[in-house]
């Protein structure tokens, strides 16, 4: 059967082995959304490769705490585009367009955070038609040795975009193409190990944490997060578009 056939449910559970912990319950990916799990979640998430053992942080997302003030988005795209001005750098103008971590607003009032889910089989790594390179083993898509984030090469990369391709349908769709250059962007750099989003949250909505694969909104797309939301938080079924 193909990954793209298979139900959340059945993903989840082929993913079992890679979790050594318990964790924390309550807490939401954001997604990021992405990988976003609700109010109802956490996410930890270690894979074994070869002899070591690999543990994941992403950030997370109280959904019961965020109001959806873009305070992340601002601070996440001045720390990533910072400007150099007579020799020293600074943070850039915190444009929120630039940001990698992206508030998805819906009607009635539901805000679910998007960022990169940190996903263990990496189906983004995964649909990169580079070759390895024979020194490092990296495709132009791999993942920072530091935080495990997940980085391009733009030297290597062809711009195909099939790995923003690749996250839209299996994942949560936090990779996206340059206007111009068709090459990925917006993937979370949990800025180097010290997110800024989480930093200067100004109602603690956001953690930095290891994260596991058990909540039922692991991988969803923010549309399917709002939809299951609403429809607990207001009783309301969007599709039928009337109380329940």
């Amino acid at each position: 059967m193909s990954r793209n056939k298979i139900s959340q449910k059945e993903w989840q559970k082929s993913l079992v082995s890679f979790n050594r912990r318990d964790f924390m319950k309550r807490m939401l990916i954001g997604g990021g959304g992405v990988i976003l799990l609700g109010k109802f979640g956490i996410l930890h998430l270690s894979s074994v490769q070869a002899e070591k053992a690999i543990t994941y942080r992403m950030i997370t997302v109280d959904l019961e705490k965020c109001t959806g003030c873009r305070t992340c988005e601002t601070v996440c795209s001045a720390y990533n585009h910072r400007v150099k001005v007579k020799g020293e750098w600074f943070n850039g103008l915190g444009n929120p367009h630039l940001t990698n971590i992206r508030i998805h607003g819906f009607n009635p009032d539901v805000d679910v955070p998007a960022v990169c889910a940190m996903c263990p089989d990496n189906p983004c790594i995964q649909a990169c038609p580079v070759e390895p390179h024979p020194e490092t083993g990296r495709k132009a898509l791999y993942r920072d040795e530091k935080t495990n984030a997940i980085k391009n090469d733009l030297k290597r990369c062809i711009a195909c975009g099939n790995c923003a391709q690749a996250c839209r349908e299996q994942r949560v769709g936090v990779i996206y193409p340059n206007p111009q250059t068709n090459k990925p962007e917006r993937m979370c750099t949990l800025c180097d190990g010290d997110p800024q989003c989480v930093k200067y949250c100004p109602f603690e909505a956001l953690s930095y944490v290891e994260i596991d694969l058990g909540d039922e909104f692991y991988g969803k797309s923010p549309e399917s997060i709002a939809e299951e939301l609403t429809r607990r938080w207001y009783a309301i079924n969007e599709k039928e578009g009337k109380d329940e």
